[in-house]
């Protein structure tokens, strides 16, 4: 039976989309889930050998936030031309190599400075990677494959925590752990270039970009930063948390896995809940849900408890990025990158709090108590401003 012309053409169309959002999908695990997050799972083989404070430890994750939020207002000023494909694809290589580099070195400035410019990357890579992917899948009607996309975190931080718990068990250092990280980053840069195919986007009507001064983009903008702090902490230290107390410390091989295998379908199942509560009483109960996690990760250490932490955190803060852009995206009319840059420069502010104050507090108190409360009352405040 042949198939009717329409139908073909429409299938065609369904395929292209579905490559896209996977070549969205595997630029963010590249990026993010491997060459962001992968520090998390790294870091406490790091603090043992080279004996490392956690402020130090925090003040790096600093700096690669920093670089998140340069790299993020870099996207929102106009000197940036030329096509947004070779960006991503140059970020997605720098991300590589500065995750790579990171097992080059035993210094803590050129830590620092590697991790500021990967964060510098990772920005690029996740706002063009919202602005193409989300752009082609709009254009194609079929705009619910973003969930595929943003999905990618989430497999990035399973596929990075599955090679560390590997390698260590098999006895290898924590450069190691780097350069496989960094070498994982390259390959899945490499296949986005074979994926992402150079497009032609359809004239764009001259329409006005709604201004970033309008009241609801501005608290969704607050919120989006107050979630970054929330979130960053529990993200940045719950490896180290569980390898610092002796009742939970078996968990260290698995609980960042459980957190990334969380983060995979998290993307889908909030937008589904957006869907019906609409996006941002969606955004809202996300931070709050959150915020439970948060709260488990130091009030409830066991092993249901800190399971707990990274299934809720884990479980949200891939669908709050997701809803946070593309609620972003509806309020922008015209090029949103600019907008998106702006939700991510507020993100980025977030994140390098969250790291710096966590690591200082916990190396005064003993333990990431305050911190996370703190970061639990940013997340209840991020929910009130949210919900419109």
């Amino acid at each position: 039976m042949r198939m009717h012309p329409d139908a073909a053409v429409s299938a065609v169309h369904r395929q292209e989309a579905i490559l896209v959002a996977f070549a969205g999908s595997i630029a963010l695990a590249a990026a993010l889930g491997i060459g962001r997050f992968v520090y998390t799972p790294i870091l406490p083989p790091m603090i043992e050998a080279l004996g490392m404070t956690k402020s130090t430890a925090g003040l790096i994750a600093s700096a690669n936030f920093l670089g998140y939020l340069i790299g993020a207002l870099l996207l929102a000023s106009p000197v940036l031309g030329g096509s947004r494909r070779v960006w991503l694809l140059a970020a997605l290589l720098i991300s590589a190599i500065t995750t790579g580099a990171m097992g080059l070195t035993s210094s803590i400035a050129l830590f620092v400075v590697l991790r500021f410019v990967g964060g510098a990357g990772s920005a690029f890579v996740l706002v063009l990677t919202s602005t193409l992917v989300l752009e082609r899948l709009a254009e194609s009607d079929h705009a619910g494959l973003s969930a595929l996309c943003f999905g990618g975190v989430g497999i990035g931080i399973a596929i990075s925590a599955m090679l560390v718990a590997a390698m260590l068990r098999a006895g290898h250092n924590w450069q190691s752990l780097w350069l496989a990280s960094g070498a994982s980053s390259l390959v899945g840069a490499i296949v986005v270039g074979v994926l992402l195919r150079p497009h032609s986007a359809p004239a764009r009507r001259n329409q006005q970009e709604k201004q970033a001064g309008s009241r609801s983009l501005i608290r969704l903008i607050a919120a989006y930063g107050l979630f970054g702090f929330g979130y960053v902490i529990i993200a940045t230290f719950l490896v180290a948390i569980v390898r610092s107390t002796p009742t939970i410390r078996s968990l260290e091989p698995v609980i960042w896995f459980v957190f990334g295998l969380a983060a995979a379908p998290s993307v889908a199942l909030w937008t589904c809940i957006a869907t019906s509560l609409g996006a941002s009483r969606a955004f809202a109960l996300a931070c709050l849900v959150e915020a439970i996690g948060v709260t488990a990760s130091v009030v409830w250490q066991a092993e249901p408890g800190i399971f707990l932490s990274a299934v809720l955190v884990g479980g949200t803060f891939m669908g709050l990025t997701a809803l946070g852009l593309i609620q972003a995206r509806m309020l922008a009319a015209g090029d949103p990158r600019r907008v998106l840059a702006y939700m991510t420069g507020a993100f980025g502010t977030g994140q390098i709090i969250g790291p710096a104050f966590a690591g200082v507090l916990s190396d005064r108190l003993g333990n990431f108590t305050v911190p996370s409360l703190a970061a639990v009352i940013g997340l209840i405040v991020a929910a009130l401003l949210a919900r419109q």
